[in-house]
Formats: C-alpha cells, structure tokens, sequence
C-alpha cells in the first residue's frame, strides 16, 4: 500500500511538474532541427531567374462527396467546420464537424425553390458536434454514440450541442491523458478530452475580445512553444462590416493573450472568412477561406507564416481548391477547407467541406475530398520556356547526408543541381533529373560532407517543390 501511494505521489509530481515547465519538456529530439525545404518558404531563396512561384493542382476525388445530411439532426451542414486526423494510435481517421441541428433545411429543394431568400432567423437555430469515422478516409461511419438527447431519444452521433464552429484536435505532445483532445470554439471556450467523445466543463477565456463566429482553430506552434488559436473578428466601418482573422496564443490552453489582427481581405469581395492553420516543413500553412461579398461564394486559398503572425497570400484570387462551375454541384457554392491536411507517402488529403448553393442561400452541405503531390501545395516554375531558369538557395548544413528532391519534370524538361560552397565555386554536379521525382536521391559526381553549402537548381520546363536532407 506504502508503494502504491509513493508511485501515484512520485507519478502526480512528474505530471506537475512537466505541465509547469512544458517549454523544458519538449526536448531537442521532439522537433528535430529542419531537413526538408518547401520552395513556397521565400526564407529558402537567395536567387531566382525566370522563375515564379506558383499553386499546387488538386486532383478532386471522383466520387466526391464522401457524405451529407443525411441524418435527420444534420439540418445544415453550413461551412462544416470539419476537423479531421489520423489517429495513429487507432488506426482511424477521425471527423469532428458541426452542423445546425436545429434550423431550416433545403434538402429536396430545386434551383427555383431556392432563389427566395434563405430565412437565417430559425428562433431555435441550434449548432453541435457531430462525430464520424473512417479506417481508409474514403467510407465514413456515423456512429450511434448514444450521448446526446435530440427529439426525444439518444441515438445519434452528437457529441456536443451548443458549440459553434469548434476547432479540435488530439494534441500529441500533451502528457495529461485526460487533456490529449482540446476544442476551442465561439464563445470564446476552451475545453479538454481524454478520448475527444466527452468533454469537461467549457472553460470561457478572459481578456479575449472577438466574434469567434466561424471555425475556429488551435494547435501547438513547435517554434514558439506555444498553443496559437486562429479566430475571427470584425472592424466595423459606417457601411460595412469586414470580417479579420485574429490570433491569440497560450502555454496551457486555459489563460490566453489579447487577441491580434493578422489578416484582413481587400475589400467586399475579399474577406477572409477562417483559417485552419498547421506546421509543416518549418513553416505554418493557412487555408484561408475568402468569402466574396459579390457573388455570394466563398473559395480556399494558401497562405504561409514563418511565426504565425505575418501571413503571406501566396496566389490572392486564385483557390487551391477550385469551385465547381456547375450550379447545385457538391461544391458550387463555397469550400471551406477542413483542419487538418493528411499527409500520406505518396499523396496530401486535403478534406473540405463544400455546398451546392450560395452562401446566403438554401444549400445542402458535404464532406468531399480533393489530394495534392507530397510537398505539392506550392512550386517554383520556370516563367518562359525560351530562357534559361534558375533557382539558388540559403546556405544550409550537409554533413553525409543524402540530398532529395521533388518535383514535376514535364515532356522536354530536365532539372540540374548544382552544390555550390558560399564563394558560388561549384563542387559537385547532379545528374539532370527528366521525370517528376518524390524525394529522388540525387546522385553528384562528388561527396560532399561537413560543409555549409548552396544549392543552386537549372531547370526548364519542370515545377520544383522541395529539397531535403536524408535523415543521418
């Protein structure tokens, strides 16, 4: 009895303790020092001839949608405010999102029906979590979890009734068991999870001044060692209101700081509606959802923050995930990216929600798909096939380590890399690459080791993603 009392003392002490000095409790083996570059990152560039930075292309899965309201609690689907990972511990994808379970529906609507205005006054409307899951990410599961009372009875796949536009995700560093999920939503609330299905009391943060009327987002920034919670407000003009993406930022998820304006659109027909945020290579990516006050739709574009605070639109105007141009397509309307990407050996899932209708209209709401290359969110490609391109980076350290690359090398085309020391003297020279490569190990006429290099890239007719160093 005297052990068991000293192991759950000792056991307290060690949680207490790692929860105070969190910073110190992620050790240098946690976040390994950067081996992979995306070309997106301008902080990896030193030259660029010829050359432009330009998006990825989605490739939309063909039977798209993966699922919709279905259900009769699904009322709305709205933006979905998805939130989806791989659970590596249980082998599943996992689908938090949150429609209006009590509202006005257009299922069964046609086009005619729904050009009368969209009633958003429901005098009950009503958000919740609803959960779901997969083993491939393709075929979902709604399940009968039996928590939450919706007309008369349990047996639905409600989490949670009440929140809305709630960000989740299963924070993999936490040590507490009983605060591995973490939620943050319109309120603004915090809450904590041991298996992301029942959660504590919601926690209100103090000192916090936005709408939060959105999906809301938060996530652990390995650079800064802090949780940074991605959200929306509002500057009011005598006209007009313009929607802004704040952020705000804490070391235990409970107490936060003021919040910070860190992006506004251009205007009635640019204004960034959310941003689900994630750490990637070195550098934060933002899928920000830009709503067009105009045409009523709102599309997906990338951003990029070395810090999470100064974001970079890397194609304003132009989605990484394209609307459908068809009307009452699954997507026509708006798309609204879910947190987080899946990254996979050989493709990026990108989830999203989309909607067949405007969105101030009657519209029916899904989950579909769309996939990238691996490092394909954003590449440097040649601007005039008639000149010469070339691309020369930041020094970096190589030290026996193989050298990597990525990229789309198109009929005719070729990359060439050259290892240069910092005086631009060449030492080694790559073997021209003539089809599109994913980490390919470039092979030099040189070993080149323990030594402060640049790299410099001719290429012609290709779209370069990424270089990396191997592992030692």
């Amino acid at each position: 009895m005297i052990m068991k009392h000293l192991f759950i003392y000792l056991l307290s002490f060690f949680l207490f303790s790692c929860q105070e000095n969190k910073e110190n409790f992620f050790s240098k083996d946690t976040f390994p020092k950067q081996t992979r570059f995306l070309m997106l990152d301008d902080r990896n560039i030193d030259e660029l001839i010829n050359a432009k930075l330009v998006l990825g292309k989605v490739k939309k899965y063909s039977k798209n949608p993966l699922f919709g309201e279905d259900m009769p609690w699904e009322k709305r689907f709205d933006n979905l405010y998805g939130n989806i990972i791989f659970d590596e511990e249980d082998k599943l994808y996992k689908c938090w999102y949150s429609p209006f379970i009590v509202d006005y529906s257009a299922k069964g609507m046609t086009l005619d029906e729904r050009q009368k205005p969209y009633d958003d006054n429901h005098p009950d409307r009503e958000m919740g979590i609803c959960y779901a899951f997969s083993k491939d990410g393709i075929n979902w599961e709604k399940p009968n979890l039996g928590l939450v009372e919706y007309n008369g009875n349990k047996n639905n796949n409600i989490v949670w009734r009440g929140p809305h536009g709630a960000g989740i995700f299963k924070d993999k560093y936490e040590i507490d068991p009983n605060k591995r999920y973490k939620i943050l939503y319109q309120g603004i609330f915090t809450s904590f999870s041991k298996d992301g299905i029942n959660w504590d009391n919601p926690i209100p943060i103090k000192g916090v001044d936005v709408a939060g009327d959105t999906h809301n987002n938060a996530f652990w920034a390995p650079t800064l060692k802090k949780y940074v919670g991605i959200t929306r407000t509002w500057r009011k003009t005598p006209n007009k209101w313009f929607r802004q993406v704040a952020r705000i930022e804490s070391s235990d998820f409970i107490n936060w700081t003021k919040e910070q304006v860190v992006f506004e659109g251009d205007g009635i027909k640019d204004q960034t509606y959310a941003m689900p945020v994630f750490y990637y290579a070195g550098v934060y990516l933002g899928l920000l959802a830009v709503y067009n006050g105009e045409t009523d739709k709102t599309t997906t574009e990338l951003t990029w923050s070395p810090d999470t605070k100064v974001w970079n639109r890397i194609s304003p105007g132009i989605p990484l995930i394209p609307n459908s141009e068809k009307v009452l397509d699954h997507d026509y309307g708006c798309i609204y990216a879910c947190a987080l990407p899946i990254f996979l050996k050989d493709e990026i899932r990108l989830y999203y929600g989309g909607s067949d209708y405007l969105h101030f209209g009657w519209r029916n709401g899904s989950l579909s798909l769309a996939t990238l290359r691996p490092d394909g969110f954003a590449g440097i490609k040649q601007s005039k096939v008639e000149k010469k391109s070339l691309i020369k980076t930041k020094p970096i350290m190589i030290d026996k380590q193989k050298l990597r690359l990525s990229a789309d090398v198109y009929e005719g085309g070729y990359v060439k890399v050259t290892i240069l020391d910092l005086d631009n003297t060449i030492l080694a020279v790559s073997q021209k690459i003539n089809q599109n490569v994913t980490d390919k190990v470039l092979v030099f006429n040189k070993n080149i080791e323990n030594k402060q290099i640049k790299l410099q890239f001719d290429f012609q007719k290709s779209t370069i993603y990424s270089y990396s160093l191997e592992k030692n």
